[in-house]
């Protein structure tokens, strides 16, 4: 009865390990994953802060335009 439970317990220590093992590299891959997903949303949220100030240069620059525009309408008269 000694050697089977010495085997048991060595089986099941192996088992232990096998599992712990598993659970860390599921961690890890976990890990991998959120950091991926935070770059990608920190990449998206870059091109959203990116295109809006294009789009408010883009708009600046249309006013000015329309202003100049007046102003040389009014100096015309």
């Amino acid at each position: 009865m000694t050697k089977k439970a010495l085997l048991a317990l060595a089986l099941g220590t192996l088992l232990t390990g096998v599992g712990c093992r598993h659970t860390r590299e599921g961690a890890e891959s976990d890990i991998e994953r959120a950091g991926e997903k935070t770059e990608d949303a920190a990449e998206k949220a870059g091109e959203k802060v990116e295109d809006s100030a294009e789009n408010a240069a883009d708009k600046t620059e249309d006013a000015a335009e329309k202003a100049g525009d007046k102003i040389e309408d009014a100096t015309d008269k």
